[in-house]
């Protein structure tokens, strides 16, 4: 059985194995292919004589699959699949998996990682000892932005599933006050420090507002120029979630105001971020390169999803499956 893995670099830079893949099959790993429609011969030529194949972002349209005549399994490393025309994929019999819950925790501390640097800027607090302003300074110490401290303050969570519920959970531990929108409610989960409440209560009580929701039409733009306007003044913004949940332009406007304090973004609505994104721009914003989910730990639990996806479907038992 020949496995192709179309874009392997993301997933495993060489610090993890495909051992375990490899024991299903003869596997071929190209670091990069194409993220680009452009690149459609060359997509099909090294998935041509496939039988299993393995993608994170490379695009697998239909004009893609009517040319992979022996396909039978197409395995999304990731839990978002619009890179395949499942549809495609269902009326020519390619069964389509993705990786749903992998991780979690990681992308939880990421979160409260870009809440704590909007807190203290650690990172530029360090560049400027290194340059040697500490140790040329009158004072005993010095610091070249405001502190925030979080304790008693107020942290609305939009979406709150299991990446949004341990998020609130090490919110909570800080000292935070939780409170949560959601379409769904478990109202198990409600306590002193947590409590669901409506879109309008969190936009206007929180002091922290972190998105955790899917991308659906629905909450596409979600964090725009009129719920901004429902904000307190010097609210602080997490995005790690998906980049077009915010009107990037309505965002960047409203933090040159001073309207928003600082905005902390792991996604943007085009990635690899374009060079006219307005954020880049923007005041007091910190945006990172879509790495929440990148520790090894959590790449190594979705290799292991991945390979047991394809066992499974193997066995006849498949599972994750989004196209069934």
């Amino acid at each position: 059985m020949k496995i192709v893995v179309l874009d392997g670099y993301t997933l495993n830079p060489g610090d993890i194995t495909w051992k375990g893949l490899e024991k299903l099959g003869e596997v071929t790993v190209y670091d990069r292919t194409s993220y680009s429609l452009s690149g459609v011969d060359l997509i099909v030529e090294r998935a041509k004589d496939a039988e299993i194949v393995f993608t994170n972002k490379t695009p697998l349209p239909r004009e893609v699959l009517e040319q992979l005549p022996n396909l039978k399994f197409i395995g999304v490393l990731a839990t978002g699949y619009n890179v395949v025309d499942v549809e495609a994929a269902k009326e020519k019999g390619i069964t389509v998996s993705n990786i749903p819950t992998y991780g979690t925790d990681a992308v939880s501390q990421m979160a409260i990682a870009l809440l704590l640097e909007m807190c203290h800027h650690i990172g530029s607090h360090s560049e400027s000892v290194k340059r040697g302003e500490w140790s040329n300074n009158e004072d005993w110490c010095y610091w070249n932005f405001p502190l925030i401290e979080l304790s008693g303050k107020t942290m609305g969570i939009i979406g709150y599933g299991k990446i949004g519920q341990v998020t609130g959970k090490i919110a909570q531990a800080l000292g935070l006050k939780v409170i949560a929108f959601d379409s769904y409610k478990n109202k198990d989960l409600e306590c002193e420090t947590m409590k669901y409440v409506s879109m309008d209560k969190l936009l206007t009580d929180s002091d922290v507002i972190t998105l955790h929701c899917p991308l659906f039409e629905s909450t596409k733009g979600i964090i725009n120029k009129d719920t901004i306007s429902k904000m307190k003044d010097g609210v602080m913004i997490i995005n790690n979630s998906r980049g077009s949940l915010v009107v990037e332009e309505d965002l960047a406007e409203a933090l040159n105001s001073g309207k928003v304090a600082g905005a902390a973004v792991d996604v943007v609505s085009s990635e690899p971020i374009k060079e006219d994104n307005p954020l880049l721009k923007a005041k007091n914003c910190i945006i990172t390169l879509h790495i929440s989910w990148a520790p090894i730990e959590s790449r190594q639990r979705l290799m292991d999803i991945a390979i047991d996806s394809l066992e499974k479907f193997l066995s006849g038992n498949p599972i994750n499956i989004v196209n069934d």
